[in-house]
């Protein structure tokens, strides 16, 4: 099980597999990447078992290397370049005992042992079943990164006989399980992955028209940034059949406007976690944010207003917390939802609703508000401590042009006045320059 991708490959041959950093890589080049990554472990004694960190841009040989690593039935710990201090907790919670980095060149390896030996009880029941292991760290948007431990051969089961393959760019990393989802999913289709250095609105449109890109991958976060930029206006983007997007809830107004920008494209809500992996979804339409949820392999159900999910990839469990599961199986995603017959509709994590005198306001609501005035670019939403309701509505914006601070908040209330229930509008609204995304281009809500 563990090399039916490689063993595929053969069937491809000369199809394109990889495009990385403007060089076009066949499935006869993957599978000679794959050999010569068996050589080099076999070199530095990587064994079944052994929890290895696998760093660097998602290139060519990172895939390669990915792919070999799982063949060889090791526990991987895909990461991107990080600050030292992360790099250092990563390591000390995923309990690496081999480090793997490719270079900013994309080719040249190091190798080190660490002199730790992994002895967690999830790791001894991969080792145990014989079966190699992937563990994903949680972007951390809102607190501590978690480290998310899979059993790779459930994950790999998702994926069956090739279809229809298609050109796919590759936006999120190999440390996401959206990015890996995307890399095995066009691979066992025999389809082609663009890979990017750098993932801005100009380099992705650019590339898109270059290499005729049909599927597209990506966040609410970076299609709002796309919009703003124009850039899709200036690209040839009449390859490009699907966008799905996902990690976060989607403002309706951005949709919208996606939707009215890029009519021929279709879009698609797509709902995934690294505990559970990525789940069959149906949006109900491109311009609507219901969807309907689940599949084979997936169950779900609603407590309290809250989504529960079972799952046949579901994690082993977490190095660094609890696991929340129930007695059944069902793990609490923590996402509020609503539900309309069979479609469920994404509210937003259940910790991030906002009590006003008890009331509740949901981010999202009001960011997808807020990003209906010309002057913001970009909204994040989050409640402030009130002695009289509790909590007033903040809200952190980025402007597309210079604007004193006390003529926004009268836009600011002048708008949304008409548009939300007068505890859901802002009272707070401040002016920063800073990023509201974090490297996955996820909202990053500690910035309130």
């Amino acid at each position: 099980m563990n090399d039916f991708l490689t063993d595929r490959f053969d069937g491809f041959s000369e199809n394109e597999a990889i495009v990385f950093d403007s060089v076009r890589h066949t499935y006869a080049d993957l599978s000679r990447g794959v050999a010569d990554w068996r050589e080099y472990l076999d070199a530095h004694e990587v064994s079944a078992g052994q929890v290895v960190v696998l760093e660097g841009a998602s290139s060519f040989h990172a895939c390669a290397g990915l792919l070999a690593l799982i063949e060889r039935g090791a526990i991987v710990v895909p990461l991107t370049l990080l600050t030292a201090a992360k790099r250092t907790e990563f390591h000390e919670v995923a309990e690496v005992e081999t480090v793997i980095t490719i270079a900013a060149d994309g080719v040249t390896r190091s190798h080190s042992r660490t002199g730790r030996s992994a002895g967690h009880e999830l790791y001894g029941r991969l080792r145990e079943a014989g079966v190699p292991g992937l563990v994903l760290f949680s972007s951390g948007t809102t607190g501590r990164s978690k480290a998310t431990v899979l059993d790779f051969t459930k994950v790999l089961a998702r994926y069956g006989a090739p279809t229809r393959p298609q050109r796919t760019l590759a936006f999120l990393n190999l440390d996401h399980i959206g990015g890996i989802n995307t890399l095995l999913h066009t691979l066992s289709q025999g389809g082609t992955i663009v890979t990017l250095p750098e993932r801005t609105p100009e380099t992705v449109c650019a590339a898109i028209a270059e290499y005729g890109v049909e599927v597209l991958p990506t966040t609410p976060t970076f299609l709002n940034m796309l919009l703003i930029s124009g850039a899709y206006q200036r690209y040839d983007l009449g390859s490009l059949g699907l966008i799905t997007y996902g990690t976060e809830p989607m403002p309706l107004g951005t949709l919208q406007r996606l939707k009215a920008a890029l009519p021929a494209v279709r879009f698609k809500q797509t709902y995934g976690l690294s505990e559970l992996g990525i789940l069959p979804t149906k949006s109900k339409a491109d311009d609507t944010l219901w969807v309907r949820l689940g599949g084979a392999g997936f169950e779900y159900r609603i407590r309290d207003g809250v989504l529960w999910i079972r799952s046949e990839m579901a994690m082993l469990g977490y190095l660094n917390a609890p696991a929340p599961f129930d007695d059944e199986g069902f793990f609490n995603t923590q996402d509020a939802v609503e539900t309309d017959g069979d479609y469920v509709r994404i509210l937003g994590r259940k910790s991030e609703i906002i009590n006003v005198a008890g009331e509740k306001v949901y981010p999202s609501e009001v960011e997808d508000v807020l990003l209906g005035l010309p002057v913001i670019a970009e909204a994040t939403v989050s409640g402030k401590p009130s002695h009289v309701t509790g909590m007033v509505v903040k809200a952190v914006v980025k402007v597309t042009e210079p604007i004193e601070q006390r003529a926004l908040l009268r836009q600011v209330r002048e708008h949304c006045s008409t548009r939300l229930e007068a505890f859901k509008i802002p009272c707070i609204v401040e002016i920063s320059e800073s990023e509201h995304h974090n490297d996955r281009f996820k909202k990053t809500r500690s910035l309130t």
